[in-house]
């Protein structure tokens, strides 16, 4: 028995070290998100400045949760095996559901999942003990602590809320001071704003980044707050100097204040978030001793009272911890995933929107746009006059590649850190994601980056962002439930069936991930190449590059994606029809940002070759989008035939589609091929072969109606496989403008 459990300590902590990876790669956002938009530094160095932070952090700090212990649940109540199943539960639940939201490139708070893990599991185990109880007096207050729960659901509010109102303030006031063209305007400000900022920073890390290292005792900590306005004016004054000496050498002080405060959150997080991931390992290993030390009898017969004292975290397992978090910033491709997402949203200019427009996003473009149009009319006309001037954007500095300037990441890092050291200082359960995010998207806000041609897409993107806070909660609570119940009826096959079930669905993850990054490297990096590229015969030699291989690649998915309609619905493949229908729509996003990034590049080539050019593309982009409609209205009839049970396909109408299927995808594939090798030397036979095509399909419409009439014929499945033809005949016509579009764009 003990060394089963044994067994299961060394599980929880292998799955300790994939939690901190995944939880570097979501929380690295909060604090690289402001360094890496505005290219403070190289990315290298942006990196090593982050992670020199978090091992500092994860090293001095004490590092263990005290949630683990006794936050959540009464230690007193429960019995050893008891809580291994919930030790057990929320480590299996919270490496996976953070590994989604990862793969998703959606930023989470890894205190709320973990929180609401150790919720779920200890309330299943709650009702089943009060179920259990023949005395009736045991209540859900006797076995857990709802107070902790509740205030992180009251954080999310309070951090949504609280950061964008300011990021957006603070930023609003600062572009009105420095405007886009800082350079010119600091000669003695930028002094006095990297001593604020500094200043800011320099609190962060005493109140929120270092309060629980292992330096900092109960004396220190009193000296501290003792000597906090002591501590505040001897910085401002030191830095306000030192930045404005700084200046005059011609350092970059955004740049130096940038990275301090990156250095300050990398910090933070390292001692106070992400070192959390090892808290639930340790308090199994801390009730394992005390099991291990009563004689490892009966896991049921022996309460955790022990956990109710205090952690003491050995500085061994703090040192691997940090060791583990600064690799997994290195080599995390889905931690520069995440990053993307915040970037993307915060954006300055246009450039790749990652999010559609939603129904609720575009309500709220449309009343702020009424509201600021109502409020325009009170305000004084030169006073527009001279804020628009202020908000000029053609004078913008801005480093090369940059998504926004050193003004805004400097107002995120500085804001960010004094309103969470501010939160802890009030005892507020402020989430550092949701500042760091919140913070970001209203200085972007305020900086007139969510213009009107994107504004509902970065609202929908917030939006989601936010959705899946809310959802984080609940999927946390529902699934760790679920597996704290099989595992405390299944014993030790269900414990270790479900950390193979977790391994299992990591490294499938990981797979799928890799393999659809892959896909969409060459893509990426063309368009990046494209939009830095200062050559002009080299952008639009590389936009050509770029429109063939999505054109080559929009042909495969069509003909693969009808190939599978017909079999499907020949063969009453009611799953197969599912998919094609679910990739339909989500290829026709695709094609949405896809194209969106095409006209973007179309405005950088020769202005007179986009004019000539501009006809043909947009031709070609319009037949991709056409042929998706084709699939979505040949898939959709099809899909609710079969899924109705209705009769199948006759088998003289299998005998007549199944030719024209084999030819639809023989031509698309030569068609094709003539795209990616861009001679199109066999272009007009396979018009003509296409048109041939045509004719078949038209033949087999006439009769197919004429039959129609025939009592003898099924009247539903006659108009479904009437409505194949006709939508396939149409796809014919489609794929050929493409071709033709596609030469004429090329030549």
């Amino acid at each position: 028995m003990e060394t089963m459990f044994l067994g299961i300590i060394v599980f929880l902590f292998l799955l300790a070290i994939f939690d901190l990876v995944v939880g570097v790669s979501n929380d690295a956002v909060n604090f690289l998100n402001s360094a890496v938009g505005s290219k403070a530094a190289s990315f290298k160095m942006i990196m090593i400045v982050a992670a020199v932070g978090i091992f500092f952090g994860a090293t001095l700090s004490n590092g263990m949760m005290e949630i683990a212990r006794h936050g959540i649940f009464r230690p007193e109540q429960f019995y050893f095996q008891e809580l291994m199943c919930i030790f057990l539960a929320v480590m299996v639940t919270d490496v996976v559901l953070l590994d989604i939201f990862n793969t998703l490139g959606m930023p989470t708070s890894t205190t709320v999942s973990m929180v609401f893990e150790l919720l779920g599991g200890t309330f299943v185990l709650a009702l089943i003990k009060i179920a259990a109880d023949e005395t009736g007096l045991l209540g859900f207050d006797d076995l857990l602590n709802t107070e902790k729960a509740l205030s992180v659901i009251l954080g999310i509010f309070l951090s949504v809320a609280i950061a964008f109102f300011f990021g957006t303030l603070v930023q609003y006031i600062s572009r009105l001071i420095f405007t886009f063209n800082y350079t010119g305007r600091l000669k003695y400000t930028i002094g006095l704003f990297g001593g604020v900022a500094a200043t800011a920073i320099i609190y962060f890390m005493l109140i929120k980044g270092l309060k629980d290292s292992s330096f900092m005792t109960s004396e220190n900590k009193a000296w501290v707050q003792e000597n906090t306005m002591m501590l505040i004016s001897t910085c401002f004054v030191f830095f306000t100097i030192l930045m404005q000496i700084l200046h005059w050498c011609k350092v970059n002080v955004f740049k130096v204040v940038v990275l301090m405060g990156t250095f300050a959150l990398a910090t933070a997080f390292a001692g106070n978030d992400l070192v959390n991931f090892i808290g639930v390992p340790l308090a199994s290993l801390s009730a394992f001793q005390d099991y291990a030390a009563n004689g490892a009898g009966d896991p049921m017969g022996l309460l955790m009272t022990s956990l109710n004292g205090p952690a003491k975290t050995p500085f061994i397992y703090l040192l691997i911890a940090g060791i583990i978090m600064v690799v997994a910033l290195f080599t995390s491709k889905k931690a520069h995933n995440v990053i993307k997402t915040s970037v993307d949203l915060s954006r300055q200019d246009e450039g790749e929107e990652m999010f559609g427009s939603s129904a609720v996003a575009r309500s709220i473009v449309r009343s702020t746009m009424t509201a600021s149009q109502n409020i325009a009319k009170v305000i004084p006309n030169s006073v527009k006059v001279w804020a628009d001037k202020r908000f000029c954007k053609d004078v913008m500095v801005m480093e090369n590649g940059a998504a926004f300037d050193l003004v805004r990441a400097s107002v995120n890092l500085v804001l960010a850190g004094l309103l969470i050291a501010l939160g802890t200082s009030l005892k507020l359960p402020l989430s550092t994601t949701y500042v760091t995010f919140m913070v970001a998207m209203g200085t972007s806000l305020a900086d007139r980056a969510w213009g009107r041609e994107t504004a509902v897409y970065r609202i929908t993107g917030v939006l989601s962002v936010i959705g899946g806070w809310f959802i984080t909660a609940g999927a946390a609570f529902t699934i760790c439930f679920i597996v704290t119940l099989i595992m405390y009826y299944g014993g030790f096959i269900a414990m270790f069936a479900m950390i193979g079930l977790a391994v299992f669905l990591l490294i499938r993850s990981d797979r799928m991930y890799s393999k659809k990054k892959n896909a969409e490297k060459a893509a990426d990096e063309l368009f990046k190449r494209l939009m830095a590229s200062r050559d002009m015969n080299e952008r639009w030699t590389l936009l050509r590059q770029h429109v063939t291989n999505s054109s080559a690649d929009m042909m495969q998915f069509v003909m693969d994606a009808y190939n599978d309609i017909i079999d499907g619905f020949i063969h009453e493949d009611l799953k197969k029809l599912r998919k094609v229908m679910n990739k339909t729509n989500q290829e026709k996003q695709d094609l949405k940002k896809t194209r969106r990034k095409q006209i973007l590049g179309l405005r950088r080539i020769d202005k007179f070759l986009a004019i000539e050019k501009n006809t043909w593309y947009h031709l070609g982009s319009n037949s991709c989008e056409q042929m998706l409609y084709c699939l979505k209205r040949i898939s959709e009839p099809c899909k609710e035939h079969v899924d109705n049970n209705f009769k199948p396909l006759s088998e003289r109408a299998r005998k007549e589609i199944a030719p024209i299927c084999e030819e639809m995808v023989s031509l698309m594939t030569q068609a094709r091929e003539e795209m990616i090798n861009g001679n199109y030397d066999k272009t007009d036979t396979i018009l003509k072969e296409g048109d041939a095509l045509k004719n078949k399909i038209s033949a087999l419409r006439k009769q197919q109606m004429n039959r129609i009439h025939d009592e003898n014929v099924n009247v539903k499945t006659a108009m479904v496989y009437l409505n194949v033809l006709q939508e396939s005949q149409e796809l014919v016509s489609v794929w050929r403008h493409l071709l033709r579009a596609s030469r004429m764009f090329q030549a």
